[in-house]
C-alpha cells in the first residue's frame, strides 16, 4: 500500500502514536529498503486515509515508513510521448494551471478531491493505493489507460516484464496497467510501492466531471473520466464510484467513437449524446432484478447524465 502523502511526512503527533517506529528515507532506494526490512510497515506520507483508519481504531499499524521526504516522487518528467508522475504529486501541485495544461481531466479530479486540507495532503499514489470506489483520480487514469511503475526489491537488470528499466542497486522496478491494481489483478508485493505513474499525453479534450449529491465539495455519487484520442479515433470512458473499481463501458466506446466524424468537426446530434449516455448508464449500473429499486434508477439517471455531459464537453473543446 502507498497512502496518501504530504509535503511534511508523517512527522505530526498522530503519526508519531500510530505506530511503534517511523522511519523517514529520502530515497525511493531507502524506502524500498525500509519495507524489506520492516514487512508489517506501512508506507505513509500525509496519511489522508489511513490516519481516518487510525483514529477510528480500524488499522494499528506496526511501523510507518515516511514517503513525504522523497523529492524524486513530486515531480513529474516527459519521457516517449508520455507524462511520467511521481506518485508523491499532491492533489494541490496536479491541480494548477502548469498541470492542466499537461492532462486537463486529472487537473480537473484533483481540484474535486476534497476542502484545501485534504488537496494539499492526499497524493495521487495514495489515491491509487488506496483504492476507495470514489477515489476522484481513479476513472480518469482508467479512462487515460495509464500504467504504474512499481518499485521494489531485487538486484539491478532484474526488472520484471513490460518494466521501465531496473532500479538502483538493491532495487528493481516492473510496470502494471492501473486497472491490473485496481480490479486485484496485480497486487503490490512485499517492499514494493508505487513510484511513479506513466501517462499519455494525447493533446486532445478530456473531461471530468462528479456528482456528490450535496452542494461544494465531497465524496463522489458516480464520477466520469472521458477522454477523446483522435489518433486512435476513439472515446475511452470510465465511470467511478459505482463499484469497487472504475468501469470502462466498451460497447458504448466503440459505438460512438463510429458516429464521430474525426476528419470533420467532430459534432454529433443531441439524439446521440443522449444514447451514448443511457447505453453508459445500462453497462455500469445493473438492474439489479424486477422491480429496479428507485435508487439504482435515480444512479443511473446520474450516470447517464455524467457521460452525455462529458462527451457533449469534450466534443466542443
Amino acid at each position: 500500500m502507498h497512502a496518501p502523502d504530504s509535503p511534511q511526512g508523517p512527522q505530526g503527533p498522530q503519526a508519531s502514536h500510530a505506530a511503534q517506529s517511523v522511519t523517514l528515507p529520502v530515497s525511493l532506494d531507502e524506502a524500498v529498503a525500509a519495507l524489506t526490512a520492516m514487512p508489517a510497515a506501512v508506507p505513509v506520507a500525509g496519511g489522508t486515509d489511513l490516519m481516518a483508519a487510525v483514529n477510528a481504531g480500524l488499522l494499528r499499524p506496526a511501523a510507518l515508513v515516511g514517503l513525504g521526504r522523497i523529492n524524486e516522487i513530486r515531480g513529474w518528467q516527459y519521457q516517449d510521448g508520455h507524462a511520467l508522475l511521481g506518485a508523491g504529486l499532491t492533489h494541490a501541485r496536479m491541480g494548477r494551471p502548469d498541470f492542466a495544461a499537461l492532462i486537463p481531466a486529472l487537473a480537473a479530479a484533483a481540484r474535486a478531491a476534497g476542502p484545501p486540507q485534504i488537496r494539499n495532503a492526499g497524493t495521487l499514489g495514495g489515491n491509487i493505493a488506496t483504492a476507495a470506489p470514489t477515489g476522484d483520480a481513479l476513472p480518469v487514469l482508467a479512462a487515460l489507460e495509464a500504467m504504474l511503475v512499481i518499485v521494489g526489491p531485487g538486484e539491478p537488470g532484474t526488472a520484471g516484464s513490460g518494466s521501465v528499466g531496473s532500479g538502483s542497486a538493491g532495487t528493481s522496478s516492473r510496470e502494471i496497467p492501473v486497472s491490473h491494481l485496481l480490479a486485484g489483478r496485480d497486487m503490490l508485493r512485499p517492499g514494493e510501492l508505487i513510484g511513479f505513474v506513466r501517462v499519455p499525453l494525447l493533446h486532445a479534450p478530456q473531461v471530468f466531471l462528479k456528482a456528490t449529491g450535496r452542494t461544494g465539495p465531497g465524496r463522489a455519487v458516480a464520477s466520469v473520466g472521458l477522454v477523446l484520442d483522435p489518433a486512435r479515433r476513439g472515446v475511452r470512458c470510465a465511470i467511478g464510484a459505482v463499484a469497487p473499481m472504475p468501469l470502462r463501458p466498451l460497447e458504448a466506446e466503440q459505438w460512438v467513437a463510429s458516429l464521430i466524424d474525426w476528419d470533420g468537426d467532430r459534432s454529433l446530434a443531441p439524439e446521440a449524446l443522449d444514447a451514448f449516455g443511457e447505453y453508459v448508464a445500462a453497462a455500469c449500473v445493473p438492474d439489479q432484478g424486477e422491480p429496479v429499486p428507485p435508487g439504482v434508477l435515480h444512479l443511473r439517471r446520474t450516470v447517464a447524465v455524467l457521460a452525455r455531459r462529458a462527451l457533449g464537453r469534450a466534443l466542443t473543446s
